[in-house]
């Protein structure tokens, strides 16, 4: 039917079309962005909800307004029910969209109900316009309008209003099918009371206008009351259903919490929100000790260290101002503290808590999870122990003591001093190397434990690595502040050089080296602003200093007391310098060979050279004395004794090319001897100059051949099976005894200087140079005098029948184009070929 004054649903048009179309795309709208659900009961209870409210909300709008239009129009109940399509259309929309308006994602709610408020809006305007239509009202009285221009007006806001940051809320506050995770859409969720209520209202109003005993369509209002209520009650049932399996799962959750806190060995507690211990596990009562009715009821603060309340109470309550903000649901508290247990002791714990609700619906409550941390704290200990500590000897190491020197001096009185004494065992690599290093042990324990009981208890005794010690001494302010630490160094070097030491059934003798540094000896004042950087290098100055004249006193020969003196630091510069220029000398060319004539005593014929390493640095020339012991500590040596046997061995073979019969003597340390592949490299220098190993002589020290003996002496020996001769430098300086030297592979001996200096002024260095000769003779060995500077150490030399020798007084060392000069003019002067004779005294 349709009079003019609006829709009717017998004569649909076009923009009836339109408007059907717009209306499902708004409740499109509110659907697309939900998640729908997948099982079948989710969508059961949706169309049962759905279909509770829209018949209740018919039945509402029968019985209040359309019932009276229909007894009145005098229309079939098939024209009547078309009349009310659009109505009816727009209350299933309305009810079926709730759900998801409901669901809409967090952020996204304002805008969907927005969207729902116009659909109301249209949907109460589609009623009203349906009502006045029914009334006989026309266009005039129709206000339908109004209300649909207020839902396009809230369609048209929602473009322009853009998603909301709303609060989130507490975790005892979201539903169970609310997701709260990185949630992008909502998901449906039911209309809650809203199906019910409305089946209330309309259960009053039909028992208030009963419809019994009329036709028409009552019967069908009363079929959709009736089935509603039906719907209703089956709704209703399966809600007591399901609340019971929740409550189940919830005590069973209950029970397996308490099972899961009973069986680990963390503490769990349940407090009040006033930290009142309501429940405690068994984990807790045998952490702490207690028995049950020792820690129920029992505040927390009673068991928390005093120095730890306040910090626990402070972070309590921020935590507990926090959940009352609505705090997140992952907030937890996690604080450390000491707990005392039942015994007294004071436990370090760690503990996590967090609200907890109980499933008998009590208030929120404080669980607390709480973790014996007195293991770990042990461990904490002994792994700090074992670092600042010296597991052999259980002294402090070198890092505490490096410490410990920095506290001292960051805090020394004024006018005190403060003192370091290095401490060295001398010969201790032979006792690893001859007992083994559980010996070794051993000694350095025992040294330790002598140390320590020699000490005042307000010095600290370290071990500073391997077989050194140090001690720092706190000095009053007095006048014997530096007599009373050389007393303490002369006293612990007794204690250790004196007792043999006892590894096994053997007593072990050793001595010690012992070096003396004070606090600002070689320092200026330091500014205040530089004082933290300043006090770390005093400290470190202090502990090189000691460090420096220990190695002074062990490089004089050990078993005494060196004092630190600025110049022990300027030698080890300068042996640095050294060693760092030697690199740039030796690809630089800047060393040369000095010859230096040995000859016949007899006959002052020269018999053979000695090849002398010299460095001219610029114009400067460098002591050998000062260069050779860096370049043999730098492992320059080497390479560097190799250039000097190459270059020796070309010059003298090219001299006796030139019928000069001379041979030709190389110095080599223990260093040189001992690199690999040393026989082959001296075979290939002879076979590459072309000198006969005749000619060549191999001079090496005293020690070379005593010390590792073993290997060095089978090296020599393969040398002087291929011709080469060999020769002992320095002899009589205490490492060869003379019943042994027959025993060594040698043919030449130098006798050292230090004898032939004494020559005529000192009786025993005479008798002792004299028998050295005889011995040499008895042996079949050639002798040389080494160091003859005076005509009288000469004369006496040619009496006891030395046959040949060296010195200032027969020939400085020269380099080799003034060596062919000398030769060139013996050589005319005699005219013997190959005979070369220098003038000496008498």
């Amino acid at each position: 039917m349709s009079d003019g004054t609006g829709r009717s649903a017998l004569s649909l048009s076009v923009p009836d079309l339109f408007y059907l179309v717009a209306l499902v795309a708004l409740v499109t709208g509110l659907v697309v962005p939900i998640r729908l659900p997948r099982d079948a009961g989710t969508w059961l209870r949706y169309a049962a909800d759905t279909y509770v409210c829209a018949c209740a909300l018919f039945v509402l709008g029968w019985v209040a307004l359309f019932g009276t239009l229909y007894h009145r129009s005098g229309e079939s109940p098939t024209e009547f029910s078309l009349e009310l399509l659009y109505p009816l259309i727009d209350i299933v929309f309305v009810c079926g969209a709730l759900p998801f308006v409901l669901g809409a994602a967090r952020g996204h709610r304002r805008l969907a109900w927005m969207g729902y408020g116009a659909l109301t809006a249209i949907a109460g305007a589609d009623i009203v316009s349906t009502f006045v239509r029914l009334d006989g009202g026309g266009p005039a009285d129709d206000p339908s309008d109004i209300l649909r221009l207020a839902g396009l007006l809230l369609l048209l806001l929602v473009p322009w209003t853009g998603p909301a940051a709303e609060p989130d809320l507490p975790v005892d506050d979201i539903p169970a099918d609310v997701e709260v995770e990185g949630e992008e859409c909502g998901r449906m969720i039911g209309p809650g009371i809203a199906p019910a209520a409305v089946a209330a209202a309309a259960a009053l109003f039909i028992a208030g206008h009963s419809l019994t005993g009329r036709n028409g369509l009552e019967p069908g209002i009363s079929i959709a009351a009736g089935s509603a209520a039906l719907v209703l009650i089956a709704r209703l049932a399966g809600l007591l259903r399901e609340n019971d399996a929740l409550r189940q799962a919830v005590e069973t959750g209950e029970e397996h919490f308490r099972a899961l806190s009973e069986s680990i060995n963390d503490a769990v507690l349940i407090c009040d929100l006033d930290a009142t211990v309501q429940y405690a596990s068994a984990g807790a009562l045998r952490m702490y000790h207690y028995t049950s009715d020792e820690l129920l009821g029992r505040p927390l603060n009673e068991l928390v260290h005093p120095e730890d309340v306040p910090q626990v109470q402070a972070v309590f309550t921020e935590f507990l101002d926090e959940q009352a903000g609505l705090g997140g649901p992952d907030d937890v508290l996690r604080v450390s503290c000491r707990v005392r247990a039942a015994d007294g002791t004071w436990l370090p714990t760690e503990s996590t808590i967090s609200r907890y609700s109980g499933s008998d619906g009590t208030p929120a409550r404080l669980l607390v999870t709480t973790r014996d941390l007195s293991e770990r704290a042990a461990l904490q200990r002994q792994v700090a122990h074992l670092t600042f500590h010296d597991g052999l000897t259980g002294l402090p190491n070198r890092a505490y003591f490096e410490e410990r020197t920095r506290e001292v001096l960051s805090r020394q009185p004024s006018g005190g001093k403060v003192a370091v004494v290095f401490v060295d065992l001398d010969g201790f690599t032979a006792v690893n190397d001859s007992e083994g290093h559980a010996a070794g042990d051993q000694v350095l324990a025992q040294a330790a434990r002598r140390l320590r009981a020699n000490v005042l208890s307000d010095d600290t005794v370290a071990r500073w690595g391997g077989d050194e010690f140090a001690v720092l001494v706190q000095l009053p302010p007095d006048d014997g502040e530096t007599r009373a630490t050389v007393e303490l160094a002369g006293r612990l070097l007794r204690v250790l050089s004196v007792d043999p030491y006892q590894v096994g059934d053997k007593h072990i003798v050793l001595t010690a080296s012992v070096g003396i540094a004070f606090a600002g000896d070689d320092e200026e004042p330091a500014a205040a602003a530089d004082g933290g950087r300043r006090l770390r290098r005093t400290a470190a100055d202090l502990l090189r200093n000691g460090d420096l004249a220990m190695a002074r006193a062990k490089e004089i020969g050990g078993g005494r007391v060196e004092v630190y003196a600025p110049h022990m630091h300027a030698d080890v510069v300068r042996r640095l310098e050294l060693g760092s220029d030697l690199q740039a000398a030796l690809a630089e060319e800047q060393f040369a060979v000095e010859f230096q004539p040995v000859v016949d005593l007899g006959t002052s014929r020269v018999t053979g050279v000695e090849a002398l390493l010299r460095w001219w640095r610029g114009n400067e020339a460098v002591p050998p004395e000062e260069f050779i012991g860096p370049a043999e500590e730098s492992g320059l040596m080497v390479p560097l004794g190799n250039w000097v046997l190459r270059e020796a061995c070309r010059e003298v073979a090219r001299w006796r090319g030139d019928s000069w019969d001379v041979g030709v003597s190389v110095n080599f340390t223990a260093r040189q001897i001992a690199a690999p592949r040393f026989v082959e490299s001296v075979a290939a220098v002879l076979e590459e100059t072309g000198l006969a190993p005749s000619a060549l002589t191999l001079e090496v020290r005293e020690e070379v051949l005593v010390e590792d003996a073993g290997q060095n002496v089978a090296r020599l020996s393969e040398l002087r099976d291929l011709g080469v001769r060999l020769a002992i430098d320095d002899f009589g300086t205490g490492y060869a005894s003379l019943a042994y030297l027959g025993q060594l592979p040698v043919d030449i001996i130098k006798i050292d200087p230090s004898f032939v200096a004494g020559l005529g002024s000192d009786e025993t260095l005479t008798l002792l140079t004299r028998t050295i000769v005889r011995l040499g003779s008895d042996f079949g060995l050639t002798v040389v005098a080494e160091g003859i500077e005076r005509p009288e150490q000469l004369e006496l030399l040619r009496e006891m029948g030395c046959p040949r020798g060296q010195g200032f007084l027969v020939a400085r060392p020269m380099a080799a184009g003034r060596v062919e000069s000398l030769v060139r003019t013996n050589l005319a002067a005699r005219n013997r070929p190959g005979d070369v004779a220098l003038p000496l005294p008498g």
